[in-house]
């Protein structure tokens, strides 16, 4: 199975100008794809676009079916919001099992007519008072079982993501983290062809999207899904492959390792944290660092690849800053001819206003046009 997504939309609003979306990529079965990019780039607009949610020109194709003309509801997706958009009235459970009333299998049929019992016979309550047990067990006869019936999917998913115990909470008493976990799992219950996910990590605090984030890896392995992002921790951490996008427009499609190492504009290599030196800036040192590409304007190289100190320098500058990152330092450099400051990780930084020299190892820089 693969989602072939090649589609435009224009969207206005008063006092603002129109915005275009364009957008021409595949997600295969099983992989998880995900849409980074700057704040306003048009990853959610894409995102809700693919689900149906607005108007578009071309096609939203899913297994050689064409969903382009289908509501959202009618396309076998499920989207996770990154404000969880939990019913306030329900419990956990009831928000995740909601999705699967509609859908045509032993679990959802049989709740489905007991919802219909209950709205039929709901004046004679004191007669049928649970009429749920009542269907269940008829269900299990026209199946020729009965022992038990089948443990819904949903308490299952709420124990895989660790919040079994919340099912019988109300939403409001939910920190973010529960409430996103009950979101991701109300997602899954209804078992659909695509997952979209928008943003889901982004208003957690730090220990609780890393720790969702471990989560999400085991989730989403195997599961068709499409993940929206401006975080490159995040990216690198769930994307089988990588769409970056800027004003509205695909600008690299790629594995991990294709967009953060071997970005195709400068502007990708900025956003993915790279460090984007001009070749002008290397004078005779870029021709020990070119690999044949003369027509690159640009020399790319990630901050953890670069030297500091090292002998027979390509750059020297002076220490800016050292911000402190977990176990080690972030050193930026200013260097004469390079607009922003080269970055560089060290375990043992030097203060700020010292002179040092930079080394990029030619076997771990790359070259892009801008």
């Amino acid at each position: 199975m693969t989602l072939e997504v090649d589609i435009e939309a224009t969207f206005s609003a008063d006092g603002a100008d129109a915005f275009h979306v364009a957008a021409d990529f595949s997600v295969r079965d099983g992989e998880t794809v995900v849409i980074l990019g700057p704040s306003g780039s048009g990853k959610t607009l894409l995102l809700e676009t693919v689900a149906g949610f607005h108007d578009h020109e071309g096609t939203v194709d899913n297994d050689g079916l064409v969903l382009s003309d289908r509501p959202p509801e009618g396309r076998d997706f499920a989207f996770v919001f990154q404000d969880y958009a939990l019913f306030p009235h329900m419990t956990v459970s009831e928000n995740v099992g909601f999705g699967t009333r509609y859908e045509w299998t032993d679990d959802g049929w049989v709740t489905s007519l007991t919802d219909r019992f209950r709205s039929a016979l709901g004046r004679f309550g004191s007669v049928i008072s649970r009429p749920r047990s009542t269907v269940s067990k008829l269900w299990r006869r026209l199946r020729g079982g009965t022992g038990p019936a089948p443990e819904p999917p949903g308490l299952r998913l709420l124990a895989d993501l660790g919040v079994a115990d919340l099912s019988e909470r109300y939403p409001p008493t939910l920190s973010g983290g529960e409430a996103q976990r009950v979101s991701l799992a109300r997602a899954l219950a209804v078992d659909p062809a695509v997952l979209l996910l928008d943003e889901p990590l982004s208003s957690l605090d730090v220990p609780t999207r890393q720790s969702l984030r471990d989560d999400l890896q085991d989730v989403l392995a195997g599961v068709t899904s499409v993940y929206v992002t401006h975080d490159r921790t995040t990216a690198r951490a769930l994307a089988d492959r990588i769409v970056v996008m800027n004003d509205g427009d695909v600008v690299q499609t790629g594995t991990p390792e294709d967009v953060f190492e071997r970005p195709v504009s400068p502007l990708v290599a900025r956003f993915t944290g790279s460090n984007c030196v001009p070749l002008a800036a290397l004078s005779d040192r870029a021709d020990r660092l070119l690999d044949g590409d003369r027509d690159a304007t640009h020399l790319t190289v990630r901050p953890e690849d670069v030297k500091l100190d090292a002998n027979d320098p390509d750059l020297t500058g002076t220490v800016e800053r050292v911000t402190r990152e977990d176990a080690t330092s972030r050193v930026t450099v200013a260097v004469d001819a390079v607009p922003e400051p080269v970055a560089v990780y060290s375990t043992d930084p030097p203060t700020p206003g010292t002179t040092v020299s930079l080394r990029f190892p030619r076997e771990r820089v790359a070259t892009c046009r801008a």
